[in-house]
Formats: structure tokens, C-alpha cells, sequence
């Protein structure tokens, strides 16, 4: 079968299993996308105020490249949902932000304007479990419908809660995700370990498909996530192209 004929029939699947979440029940009406994706972005301490706000910029850069919106775009449903989770010490409540359908380029730009404004919270250790565990659970709430659920973990360093600490630590998150069908990419920021990547993809992603950018620094952050959500949110049928 030649690609075309590949293309042709992945687009008619998608078109099909958009519908079936359409109407499949009607009582839940759950808004439809083709991605549920929760970017949790690290705000421990050894992130400082510099290197946090370049987290912010990087991630609104990425939402105004227009290779970027023309991806949100270019699935079944035309629309894809999103979120924001800053993370650090798995004692302290995660700060979440409200879920945002991006439709259009305007979405995308109010969307940016909303990472931007996010104020410095958090602080303490890196408790990588907590933040994808909450980042599963918003998207097992939040009343919407996708068939792709994504969480994307950015961050400089490895988990350091013990697992004596009663707390939910990364290799119970990510189970947890993978029972629920939610898959976890990384983005690991190799300022301090030079490895951090190869720990991400070992212990941090889960489920199909799922994998690790890296940036060199938070200077090269924004480069890794404009990629990075390229690859998240273009249909899969792109990737035949």
C-alpha cells in the first residue's frame, strides 16, 4: 500500500473515532479535541527567577510560531486543549491553571499572554511524580474529550522525594498514566546534569510513542519546546508527510 493510501485511511479513522466521542454519550457532553495536553513546568529552587521566567517566555514563543498554530489546526476536530501545572516540592500544593481551547492563532496569542502572566510559586524540592499524577488527574476531570492525552514534563533535575515519604514518587506517576492512557514526554533542561536526558527517558515518559527533548540550557528552551510541541500536537497522519 503506497503512502497516499496510508494517509487517506488514517485521516478517515481519525474522522471516525472524532465522531463516535462526539456522539458516543450524549449526557456527558464533553467538549471534543484532538489533543488534552498539560504542560507541568518546573518551579523548584534550583530554578532561579531568570531561568524560571525563560521557561514562561520559551513556552509563549512556542504557542505564537505559526507552524505551531497551523498544527492546532490541522487535526479532525481543528482544536486541541491545554494547561499549565508549575511544579516543585511534592508537599506543596501544585499551582494549576485553568484547561484553554486553542482553535485559532488569537487563541494561541491569549493563551501565551496567560503563561506569561503566571506568578513564581511553588519552590522546594523536584517532586516530578506529584506534578504528573495532578497533571493525570486534571485531565481525567476536565469534562473533555481527545484522542491523544498528553503530559509534558520540563525540568533540570531528578526526582528527590524518598520513597519512605508517603509521596507519590515518579514510578507510581507514570504507572498511573499509563493505566489511564495518558502518555508523558520530557523536556530535560541539561544545565546542571549533562545526563538528565537519558534519566527522563528511563524513569520519567510513559506509553506509546512517548520521548525526550533536550535544551543545552534555559537559554536553548525555547528552541526545544517549539519541537517539542510540534511533535505533540501535529495529527499522526502528519508524520506520514
Amino acid at each position: 500500500m503506497d503512502i497516499s493510501a496510508i494517509r487517506t485511511r488514517l485521516m478517515l479513522l481519525l474522522s471516525a473515532m472524532v465522531l463516535v466521542l462526539c456522539f458516543a454519550d450524549p449526557a456527558r457532553a464533553d467538549e471534543v479535541v484532538d489533543l488534552e495536553l498539560v504542560l507541568a513546568i518546573d518551579a523548584s529552587d534550583s530554578v532561579d527567577a531568570g531561568e524560571y521566567r525563560l521557561q514562561l517566555q520559551g513556552t509563549a514563543a512556542g504557542f505564537r510560531d505559526p507552524a505551531v498554530i497551523q498544527a492546532i489546526g490541522s487535526g479532525p476536530a481543528g482544536r486541541i486543549a491545554v494547561a499549565i501545572v508549575l511544579w516543585a516540592d511534592p508537599t506543596k500544593p501544585v499551582r494549576a491553571s485553568d484547561w484553554s481551547i486553542l482553535a485559532s492563532a488569537r487563541d494561541a496569542e491569549s493563551f501565551a499572554r496567560q503563561i506569561e502572566a503566571i506568578p513564581r510559586s511553588v519552590g522546594g524540592g523536584t517532586g516530578i511524580g506529584a506534578a504528573v499524577a495532578e497533571a493525570v488527574r486534571m485531565i481525567e476531570t476536565n469534562n473533555i474529550s481527545a484522542l491523544r492525552r498528553v503530559v509534558d514534563v520540563s525540568g533540570d533535575g531528578l526526582e528527590t522525594t524518598a520513597r519512605d515519604e508517603g509521596i507519590l514518587v515518579v514510578s507510581r506517576a507514570r504507572a498511573m498514566a499509563r493505566r489511564r492512557g495518558v502518555t508523558v514526554n520530557g523536556l530535560a533542561i541539561l544545565s546542571d546534569l549533562p545526563g538528565l536526558n537519558l534519566w527522563y527517558a528511563a524513569n520519567v515518559t510513559a506509553g506509546p510513542g512517548s520521548f525526550v527533548i533536550s535544551a543545552r540550557d534555559f537559554h536553548d528552551f525555547e528552541r526545544a519546546m517549539r519541537t517539542k510541541l510540534l511533535r505533540e500536537i501535529s495529527p499522526p497522519i502528519a508524520r506520514f508527510q
